[in-house]
């Protein structure tokens, strides 16, 4: 007890001394020399014509798509498979894939980005998630190009069958 005494007024004295005149015993004084990172602004999803009006700003060309569905079949519920559509220029100028919107977050799209020339084939792959479904599910994806009918869409059926 007579060690808490001593101590008592010595704690006091220096939580006095310490603060600075603008401040109260509680507050901390730190020096700052953080340097502030350059913050990424999130990108603004583009409304359906504004996509369409981007992919058509180029010179309009002709594809043929391999299939415009595709059917899984058989899942198990939680598997994830995915699915590759071939798309081929028919046309006389090059093919600009610039946006593939699949309908919801279940399936992730991945596709050729360089121009395909007339007369090469590009792919548009769609990996479907089936963990948040049961039975059967049918899904679609919007693709955005340099095409007269556009958005294409392609689509793909699963039946999801539980563990």
């Amino acid at each position: 007890m007579k060690n808490l005494i001593k101590i008592l007024p010595i704690a006091a004295f220096l939580s006095i001394t310490a603060c600075d005149k603008n401040q109260k015993a509680d507050q901390l004084v730190t020096e700052e020399t953080t340097m502030e990172a350059p913050v990424a602004e999130a990108p603004v999803a583009a409304t359906p014509e504004e996509m369409m009006a981007e992919a058509q700003s180029k010179p309009l060309t002709t594809v043929a798509l391999s299939e415009a569905a595709f059917a899984f079949g058989k899942m198990k519920k939680g598997e994830q498979k995915e699915h590759v559509y071939e798309v081929t220029n028919t046309g006389k100028n090059p093919l600009i894939i610039s946006q593939v919107k699949p309908g919801c977050g279940c399936t992730v799209p991945d596709f050729t980005k360089d121009p395909i020339l007339p007369g090469q084939k590009g792919k548009i792959t769609l990996k479907f998630d089936s963990s948040s479904f049961d039975g059967m599910v049918s899904k679609s994806a919007e693709v955005y190009a340099n095409v007269e009918k556009a958005p294409m869409v392609l689509s793909f059926t699963a039946d999801i069958q539980p563990n």
